[in-house]
């Protein structure tokens, strides 16, 4: 993966839109790497049940949806690095394109965009000093932690209300805390979550700071603020968990790629071309709107094709050593050249 090894397609990142890229590029036998990253699977890694992927009728995990979709892209050939790209560095013309794992260097002639997106913070006092310690970002993840503990939610979207559902299995009390009395929510995930007994809600609250108590160094209290009254009050919570949104993982390309105002890549038209030739983008690093798993893999789907009509329309131009051995082979089939006989 390195060396005067040039691969066809490098996929930086995964989930949907990554596994998707893999699937169809290796099906087109350009036998891509993905390097997936230390956490493989993207947000879907962080679902419980996804009923809204087509084919499963009576839904399926998260997790086993990934792990299904990169078996299947490895099936056709393609390869996997669990690591984390730290850096990328345009081809200059012609040239490949390199992509850093820490001090690994790897060349290629296409690369696919797949980071995703990551979970967005509130930025209050207290959210980092106690990330880990009662604030989180995947009740999925932690949520066995607070059995027979009281919790809250922050959000109002789908997010959050799967998340307060799936908590409410473990938490004596969930409570729902948002700042607009109306839910970004779809009606039928709102209607679930309101049928679940041991869920309460608080609008329109917005959350002033974490607070540990004097017992212990976990969270014990959160400070909320009546978003229009501007009344503050203390609610008892062992569990914070966030679901307010997510930000484009686009750090590494910001400076290569152009980006919208929060950090999405901006690729061309309809299609995933981005203004560096031979680099695309997928997925949730592109689409700030729909943000779903059905169509971060469609996205997936597209710059697979984007990069394979890439390399066909520009074939590879050899480099000195090809030409060398190139070279070498005429010379031992027909002897030595007009202009070196001279």
């Amino acid at each position: 993966m390195a060396g005067d090894n040039i691969e066809q397609v490098v996929i930086v990142g995964s989930g949907p839109a990554g596994y998707t890229a893999a699937l169809y590029t290796a099906r087109a036998n350009l036998a891509p790497l993905v390097v997936e990253g230390f956490m493989w699977g993207g947000l879907l890694q962080q679902t419980t049940d996804v009923e809204n992927f087509p084919g499963f009728p009576g839904g399926i995990e998260g997790p086993a949806l990934m792990q299904n979709m990169r078996d299947q892209a490895e099936r056709f050939g393609a390869r996997f690095l669990s690591e984390d790209v730290t850096r990328i560095e345009p081809g200059a013309g012609s040239e490949p394109h390199t992509v850093w794992v820490e001090d690994q260097e790897i060349r290629a002639r296409t690369v696919v965009l797949s980071m995703g997106a990551q979970h967005k913070k509130l930025g209050v006092p207290g959210e980092e000093e106690l990330a880990g310690r009662g604030v989180s970002y995947c009740a999925t993840c932690d949520a066995a932690f607070f059995k027979d503990r009281e919790t809250i939610i922050v959000g109002g979207g789908d997010s959050a209300m799967e998340e307060a559902i799936f908590l409410a299995k473990f938490s004596s009390k969930v409570t729902v805390v948002h700042r607009r009395e109306e839910f970004r929510s779809s009606k039928i995930m709102l209607s679930r979550t309101q049928a679940v007994e041991n869920i309460e809600w608080l609008t329109p609250y917005a959350v002033e700071e974490f607070l540990a108590g004097d017992d212990g160094p976990g969270l014990q209290k959160v400070r909320v603020r009546h978003v229009e009254t501007g009344e503050t009050r203390e609610i008892t919570a062992h569990g914070a968990f966030v679901a307010i949104g997510h930000e484009p993982q686009s750090g590494i390309v910001r400076d290569i790629v152009d980006t919208d105002e929060n950090g999405y890549v901006l690729v061309e038209g309809r299609s995933t071309r981005t203004r560096v030739p031979g680099i695309f983008a997928a997925g949730d690093l592109v689409d700030h709107k729909y943000r779903q798993a059905i169509t971060a893999a469609g996205s997936g789907c597209q710059a697979a094709l984007d990069a394979e009509w890439y390399l066909r329309d520009n074939p590879a131009v050899p480099t000195p050593a090809v030409l060398a051995e190139a070279g070498d082979l005429v010379e031992a089939q027909y002897g030595p050249s007009v202009s070196a006989r001279a």
